[in-house]
Order: structure tokens, then sequence, then C-alpha cells
């Protein structure tokens, strides 16, 4: 079973303006509700494809309660852990005149030590069937980047493997507890080596790097550039397709549904990362986070190329 592991679990509202203008009222053109936050995206992406997953985390409010209602709807089975206050709403705003990405985010759950424990004996009890963890994302108040770390840590100690997927400080932290691999874009990468990387060679070496010291493959997702992923004896750089972009919120996610599919299917990698990356090409054509049609998914599915790097 896919195990999926969100901390900071999530409702992503997406409007669409014509131009991001200030002290204005803005008048949107479209607006949708959809999934969000890195885990529970890619279960949401998994339902779409009939690949079953377990989604656990931390969730609360009405809006917590929509989460689950929309995961459940998608064939996933939810077990949350149950906190005070509200899953958090992250407003996502598309300026359709330059195609901007603006996000604007909240934290609204409060978290006690003892829903911290319950959520850790929830997830002790499912990494018995697991064959795969997904986690990342933010955190809620409350819990620390030490999470990460012990959260990877419990199913690496039982042999199974994490995909998993952080901004910088949670990315350092849970590299710390040499997850199997991570999946950062060019951002999140630059912030981890603390320096600006500005071609391929720099890319390659600084996910190079993470691999020799954390025995982590990095999968790193370079948008409109397609992504590059290193392995220990190969690597491969994943040119993109050329796709009516509508919102590119949640299409990284794609990426960690596909190799969590791969492992499942005890698949080689190489499978995962077609099926991620024509995944991510899928949520491009989608205004909602994280939101794709199985149909486009299959279609692009032969069209992803893996070409050796260097």
């Amino acid at each position: 079973m896919i195990v999926t592991v969100t901390a900071n679990t999530t409702v992503d509202l997406t409007v669409f303006v014509p131009a991001l203008t200030k002290n204005r009222t803005l008048r949107a053109t479209n607006a949708i509700q959809s999934m969000g936050g890195k885990p529970t995206d890619a279960s949401w992406i998994l339902g779409e494809l009939g690949i079953p997953s377990l989604a656990l985390g931390l969730a609360a409010g009405t809006t917590g309660q929509k989460v689950d209602a929309m995961l459940r709807a998608r064939g996933v089975t939810t077990d949350f852990t149950w906190v005070e206050g509200d899953t958090r709403i992250n407003i996502i705003i598309i300026d359709e005149g330059d195609q901007s990405h603006t996000t604007i985010t909240t934290t609204t759950m409060t978290i006690a030590s003892e829903d911290t424990a319950r959520l850790r004996q929830r997830y002790d009890s499912a990494l018995a069937s697991a064959s795969v963890v997904v986690t990342g994302g933010t955190l809620p108040r409350g819990l620390e980047p030490s999470f990460y770390v012990d959260i990877i840590g419990m199913a690496r100690e039982r042999g199974v493997p994490v995909i998993f997927d952080a901004a910088e400080p949670n990315l350092s932290a849970g590299l710390s507890a040499s997850p199997t691999y991570v999946k950062p874009n060019k951002d999140e990468l630059e912030a981890l080596v603390g320096h600006s990387l500005t071609t391929l060679d720099s890319i390659y070496a600084a996910g190079r790097q993470i691999l020799d010291q954390y025995g982590t493959c990095p999968i790193i997702s370079l948008g409109e550039n397609g992504g590059l992923a290193i392995l220990p004896d190969r690597a491969y750089r994943i040119p993109p397709l050329s796709v009516n972009v509508v919102s590119p919120a949640g299409a990284g996610d794609g990426v960690l549904a596909g190799l969590a599919a791969a492992i499942q299917r005890r698949q080689p990698i190489e499978d995962g990362l077609r099926l991620g990356f024509a995944t991510a090409s899928a949520v491009l054509l989608q205004p909602g986070t994280a939101d794709c049609h199985r149909a486009d998914v299959e279609a692009f599915l032969p069209q992803i190329e893996l070409l050796p790097y260097p």
C-alpha cells in the first residue's frame, strides 16, 4: 500500500484574474477549489489513476472534513488525526496577462504534543503494510523540521522506501534521515545549497552532492525545462512536453505519484519517471491544483523521453 503523510493538509482556492493589480477590486474570470498539500496531492492524483493509497496526516475543522471527503470520493483510504483549529486554505492567484502564479498561504491548525503522538501511532501501524511512503510539504505551527527526521527514519528502519518533497528548512532536516528519493524544484535546490544554479551542469552537480552526502536520489523538477533525475549509476534529463499551460500548481506532485506507483508495482524507477512527468504534464492542462485526467496522462506517457545525462 502507498502511504502518504501530510502534516499540513490544505484546500487550494485557485483564482484567475485578468491582471493582478494592487489597491483595486479584481473580478475573477474563474475560481476552483481543489486538493492541496504535496502528499495529499499525490493521493488525489493516484486516485484519478485508479491506484489505491492510504492518506494519513493532521486535519481539522470543516476544511479538513472537505479534504477527507474529496479524497474518499476518489477512492483514497483516509485515516487523519483530527486536531483543533481548521485545515488551511491556500489562495492561488493566476494572472492571465503574464501567466504569473502567486500563492497566499495560511496556518490555522493548532498542534499539541499529544496530536503528534497519535499521528505517530497511526503511522507506525500503517508501516506494517506500506510499500512506499510519500511525505513532505510545509509544517503547521507546533511542529519542528525534526518531524520529518522522525517520519522518514521510522520508515527507513523498516526498509520502506520514502519519497520526500519539501522546502527549507524542512528539506535539509528530512535529508538527514536519508529518504530514498527527494523531489526539489530548482528554487528549493538553490535554497538548500545556498547559491544560484544557472546551468544544467550546476544543477546536476548539486543533485550529485545530495546523492553522495545522504544516499538519496534527487528527482529535480525544472518547470518549463523539464526535469533531471540522478540515480546511483545513471542520470536522465527529461525534456518537457509542449502543452498549453493553464496552471502549474501541483504539477510536481504528479512526479511524486508516478514514482510511488512504480515502487508499489515493483517496476523500474524509469517507469515511475515516465508516469510522473506524464502526470505532471497532464496537471498543467487543468485549472485546479494537482487536477488531471487519466486519459491525458495515458496520452502523454509514450511521449516522455529519458535522455542519458551527461
